[in-house]
């Protein structure tokens, strides 16, 4: 928990890259101190000066203190932070939430499965698990989106899949002009993974629909729910587990969450509206 978990340190817009339509990383640096050093999966609260505040996760961790958060423009205060200019300054509060730790499955396989917006929160996992490679066995990123236009960190992706230790499965909902790639819902490549329910860790982040559809996929070729993580996302307006907005049952996502292992809130997740 940070020292001062209520009070926001301001952070200065850098720089600003369009990733699609309505979302764009935004690169933070320090104006006055820098907060505590974030993990990949932890979140932060990000104010736009006279909107308000919003959780967003962490896309990019930098060694100097830097941030990258992926904003997706869906409201008020994400807009404002969406459209913030390199020269603002934006305030921000964290490390907030539990993290993906990679490092707890090194020596097993990584299976990452993204949705849309969910590759921002997987992008830090991923990099940390390619800088350290020998520690892993196979990795396979499964990624998918509404329409080809809509996958975030497209260039990195590229990359990603020309390399010969990462195996890369990118999928869209809709074809377009110019795709030749697989269509249909991120099921259906994890559908043919050949897992080893022994020797396998799953990190899965999107829609709370497709998280729940990808983990019976995954449970189906007999991986346990216990080696399944999932990062949930609730209102959650404090970041600090004291206003109670973001409560699933006995959890608080700030607190206890967002990444959490999907066997303890499969039956959650179950409850229509909870």
């Amino acid at each position: 928990m940070p020292a001062e978990p209520m009070l926001p340190v301001r952070y200065r817009v850098t720089s600003r890259t369009v990733e699609t339509r309505d979302s764009a990383t935004l690169r933070l640096e320090p104006v006055d101190r820098p907060l505590a050093p974030f993990r990949p999966g932890q979140f932060a609260m990000l104010y736009a000066y006279g909107v308000g505040e919003v959780p967003i996760s962490i896309s990019g961790i930098g060694d100097d203190g830097t941030l990258l958060h992926t904003v997706r423009s869906v409201g008020a205060v994400s807009k404002a932070l969406h459209d913030a200019r390199p020269g603002s300054v934006i305030g921000v509060r964290g490390p907030f939430g539990t993290a993906w730790a990679p490092e707890a499955a090194a020596g097993n396989d990584l299976v990452v499965v993204a949705g849309g917006i969910g590759l921002a929160p997987l992008r830090p996992l991923l990099l940390e698990a390619l800088a350290e490679r020998p520690a892993y066995r196979k990795i396979v990123l499964v990624a998918g989106a509404r329409t080809p236009d809509e996958f975030l960190f497209r260039a990195e992706l590229d990359r990603w899949a020309a390399r010969d230790d990462l195996d890369v499965e990118l999928t869209v909902d809709r074809p377009a002009p110019g795709w030749d790639g697989a269509v249909g819902f991120v099921t259906e490549p994890m559908s043919r993974l050949r897992i080893d329910p022994d020797r396998t860790v799953a990190f899965l982040c999107g829609p709370e629909p497709m998280m729940r559809f990808g983990a019976r996929v995954l449970i189906g070729g007999r991986l346990p729910a216990g080696r399944i993580r999932v990062s949930l996302e609730r209102s959650m307006k404090c970041g600090v587990a004291l206003c109670g907005h973001c409560q699933l049952g006995p959890l608080l996502i700030c607190r206890d969450g967002p990444v959490v292992d999907y066997a303890t809130v499969e039956p959650l997740l179950a409850v229509p509206q909870l």
